[in-house]
């Protein structure tokens, strides 16, 4: 038997869903990893002191318990792995694999047993069913009653709400009501947030984006209490997934984002990350409520009494220790401007994406977190407005897509080799096809040299700015723009097969001829580009007394809207406020234009109207153009 054994497809019970994951026993540990957060429960071989298996609804199970107390079910397994699991334990955890039945009688009538952190409903001697007491989110006690609140888990088509227990009375011990002793066991291990003694530290007024306000944040021992001006939230230690500090790009502020799993809850809407914005410049001295010995004790090193530094060191520093989390921060990518990320669009809102070593983040509305180990493939594709600009594309193994857009042109080498060096699943390598010789997926970057989306988007700059050369020279020759005469050239142009209506007489002329005559019509133009030049002195002079040109329905919207753009989307520069607002235009509905254009028009009405008055006025001489 080897050293290790893995099983994949092996599910874990979370709050009455199924999370899949990978399971392996090693001599040293037992690890498993959530597919869905990442999550990795680590238990140690010496700690095992019991290994059960069961007949469970998603094939066979496995119920593994600690000497600290912790209690760990996987389900998922099939018949034929029982016996070399029980071989494996036998021989590297000294523990014994048996096997346990449950009851499936559906009787009501048992007997509760608090065995650490579950409660056992246990009918002759057979388990029936387990309650997690740390799903447990509320208690209350009646006459000969205990009801039991669950948390919800919004993943789940059908959530338990709650369960009552009736308790009859107990004719032994008379001092002591059983209702009451039932209670007290189950608080003793539930999940219920009550803020009972001093917080360890306060922090007062700090900016967070998500959710969106300023707030007290009251450093507890086992949660972290948000307190606002209109909303409270108690978010327990053990609902934080990750901890990112990420600078922000203009290098005068840092956010501190958590990941919590569950989020946190404010009616219909959930907050799967905190996110908390800190200028650098901002210092604090604190003093934790806790004695010198306590914290050396508590915190082992980590903090001490009196800390003084930047805010948002200080308050990193403290969710670490507490959390026990490491803190994520941006790896060795830097993007085309020095920074550390990517200013992209997601959905309706400019924000930042940061490339870590293990996966990529977006901040801030709404964040986005996406591992490596959960992506299937990354696309590069050309941007819908403009060739300046390309969209990032990310495709999940669950078939979600997340597309990143409005990315600058210079950012693309940057962002290409980080991917590349990552070993991610390029979908749309095909665009290296100009390259010589085979390529190999898994080379360097460093060595790959030559870009072929860079130079088709180079060629395409090169064609459009000869094309607007040739409306420029088309506009000084005749100021009248037709469309289908700049076809017919176009084509003339580019067509190999001239019709024989272009030769002279309907004769067939040489190869030669015809190179002269593109010369001489070449030179034509020339010419009269360089006589004509004279005409843009004569450009007629705006009368400065006339009335003012009305504004767009777009340029109307787009003044009544520069302010909630500004605080929507705190550090951005005036061109990303243009950009942000085309794209916010184009998503507004008919209706909703209907408002501007609407206005548009009466702008134009009273413009015609002045314009009228003042040339009747003799205020404008109006001469007709050439």
């Amino acid at each position: 038997m080897g050293d290790t054994l893995e099983f994949n497809e092996i599910y874990q019970e979370v709050k009455g869903s199924w999370n899949d994951g990978r399971l392996r026993f090693s001599k040293q540990n037992v690890v498993y990893k959530s597919s869905k957060t990442g999550k990795v429960d680590s238990i140690l071989a010496s700690e095992l002191n019991l290994a059960q298996w069961r007949r469970v609804c998603l094939g066979h199970g496995i119920k593994l318990g600690t000497s600290t107390g912790h209690v760990y079910k996987y389900d998922g397994f099939r018949d034929t792995d029982f016996e070399k699991i029980s071989e494996f334990f036998k021989a590297n955890y000294k523990v014994e694999l048996t096997e346990k039945d449950m009851c499936v009688k559906g009787w009501n009538w048992g007997t509760a047993r608090f065995s650490g952190p579950l409660l056992s409903f246990e009918v002759n001697d057979n388990t029936a069913f387990e309650i997690p007491l740390s799903n447990v989110s509320q208690c209350a006690t009646g006459k000969n009653e205990v009801t039991l609140e669950f948390h919800q888990n919004d993943d789940t088509e059908v959530s338990l709400m709650e369960v009552r227990f009736y308790v009859p009375p107990s004719q032994s011990d008379e001092r002591q009501d059983p209702v009451e002793a039932f209670a007290q066991n189950v608080l003793s291990k539930a999940d219920v947030i009550q803020a009972t003694g001093d917080a360890v530290c306060i922090f007062k007024e700090l900016q967070c984006l998500t959710p969106r306000g300023r707030y007290d944040i009251r450093i507890y021992p086992t949660f972290l209490h948000l307190h606002g001006k209109t909303f409270d939230y108690k978010i327990p230690y053990t609902t934080v997934l990750r901890l990112f500090l990420l600078p922000h790009k203009d290098q005068r502020q840092m956010f501190f984002v958590i990941s919590l799993d569950p989020p946190i809850k404010q009616g219909q809407t959930r907050y799967h990350f905190l996110i908390l914005l800190f200028s650098k410049e901002e210092d604090i001295s604190l003093t934790l409520n806790m004695s010198e010995e306590d914290v050396e004790r508590r915190f082992e090193g980590k903090l001490s009494k009196f800390m003084s530094g930047s805010l948002y060191e200080m308050v990193s520093r403290v969710m670490k220790a507490l959390v026990n989390r490491k803190i994520t921060v941006p790896g060795n990518f830097q993007g085309h401007s020095g920074a550390q990320c990517i200013t992209c669009s997601y959905k309706a809102s400019s924000g930042l994406l940061y490339p870590l070593e293990r996966g990529f983040i977006y901040v801030h509305k709404p964040p986005v977190h996406l591992r490596f180990e959960e992506i299937s493939c990354v696309n590069f594709a050309r941007g819908t407005t403009t060739t300046r600009s390309f969209d990032f594309e990310i495709e999940t193994k669950q078939g979600n897509q997340y597309t990143f857009s409005s990315i600058e042109r210079e950012e693309y080498g940057k962002l290409f080799d980080f991917v590349n060096a990552k070993k991610l699943n390029i979908k749309n390598r095909g665009f290296k096809e100009g390259m010589k010789g085979k390529i190999d997926e898994y080379s360097d970057s460093d060595d790959d040299q030559h870009d072929a989306y860079l130079e088709r988007m180079k060629a395409e700059g090169k064609i459009r700015e000869e094309g607007n050369d040739s409306d420029e020279s088309d506009g000084e020759s005749d100021e009248s723009f037709n469309p289908g005469e700049e076809d017919e050239e176009i084509a003339e142009e580019y067509d190999s097969n001239a019709s024989a209506s272009d030769s002279s007489e309907g004769g067939e002329e040489s190869e030669d001829e015809s190179a002269k005559k593109k010369k001489a019509k070449k030179a034509k133009v020339v010419k009269e580009k360089k006589e004509r030049k004279p005409r843009k002195e004569q450009k007629k002079q705006k009368d400065a007394g006339g009335p003012k040109r009305p504004m767009s329905a777009y340029m109307l919207w787009l003044n009544s809207s520069r302010e909630r753009i500004k605080s929507d989307n705190p550090g951005i520069s005036i061109t990303e406020i243009s950009k942000k607002a085309g794209e916010m235009w184009r998503q507004l509905s008919k209706d909703e234009k209907q408002e501007w254009e609407a206005k548009a028009g009466e702008a134009k009405k009273q413009y015609d109207k002045a314009k009228k008055e003042y040339k009747e006025s003799g205020g404008a001489t109006s001469s007709p153009r050439k």
